[in-house]
């Protein structure tokens, strides 16, 4: 969820709850009958106005309202996000570099990094859901948001995407796994799995995943030997699993969450008005 977004929808619920609990000073509750007589009318007020419109926007009487509030929504996000159509430049750039190609398929929520090197075939899969469970912990703690400890500013999209990488070679079986968390322009290894069988490491499969489960993941990144870890880290550097692609990713990520909702919109109020 982008940030924008995310404020948007907090100072609404605020408003709503203050107009809901608000009374201005003097004035007197109606008597319960008067109300319901101005709710009956209201009711058939609403009735007579939706009526003519149930036939084309399905059988509820909220239709009309809904999908008028969808365009409204619809609307602001292409107004505050006229940039969506157009490629942005940090994409722009990171595409000109040549070195790792991006699978993404419209609708889905994991995006793909692939490359060669060598005899090697390098995968990067991570997944835009990340997106929203991060905004949602620093609209919980905004002290956290803009400043660190020593009161530094700290970049907004601080969230940790968590990143999957396989390696496999043309030359022979095999696949290493590392788990990573992508995080302020970094990777943070949290575990380095090896399979035999390279089908078992990189198909996404349910009978894939279920095998997996059965075989020893390694130890903790964290708990192998410093000069092992130091290595290790040089290993993947130099197969382009870098800074720059850790600054990309939360970018990217951003990007399609803020370009999936504005199509899931569309989507929604389409449905509700055949």
């Amino acid at each position: 969820m982008s940030t924008i977004r995310a404020l948007r929808q907090l100072t609404a619920s605020s408003s709503r709850a203050f107009a809901a609990t608000r009374q201005l000073p003097g004035t007197v509750a109606r008597p319960l009958a008067h109300a319901a007589r101005v709710s009956a009318g209201a009711a058939q007020v609403s009735a007579r106005a939706f009526s003519g419109s149930a036939a084309r926007l399905g059988e509820g009487t909220s239709d009309i309202a809904f999908s008028q509030k969808l365009q409204e929504e619809l609307n602001y996000e292409k107004e505050a996000n006229a940039e969506l159509a157009e490629t942005p430049e940090f994409l722009k750039a990171f595409q000109q570099q040549g070195i790792w190609q991006i699978d993404d398929t419209p609708g889905n929520d994991e995006v793909v990094l692939t490359r060669k090197f060598g005899n090697e075939n390098i995968r990067m899969m991570f997944s835009i859901a990340d997106i929203e469970d991060g905004a949602q912990e620093d609209f919980e703690n905004p002290e956290s948001e803009s400043e660190g400890q020593d009161g530094a500013e700290e970049p907004i999209n601080s969230y940790p995407i968590r990143t999957s990488l396989s390696i496999t070679k043309t030359t022979g079986p095999g696949c290493i796994n590392v788990d990573m968390v992508c995080q302020d322009g970094h990777f943070i290894v949290e575990n380095v799995s090896f399979y035999k069988d390279a089908s078992i490491g990189t198909d996404l499969t349910a009978e894939a995943d279920w095998k997996r489960r059965g075989i020893y993941i390694g130890p903790q990144f964290d708990t192998l030997d410093v000069g092992v870890q130091e290595e290790f880290e040089k290993y993947l550097q130099e197969r382009g699993v870098n800074e720059h692609v850790a600054l990309f990713i939360p970018e990217y990520a951003e990007h399609k969450e803020q370009g999936e909702y504005v199509k899931w919109l569309g989507n929604v109020k389409a449905f509700v008005d055949m």
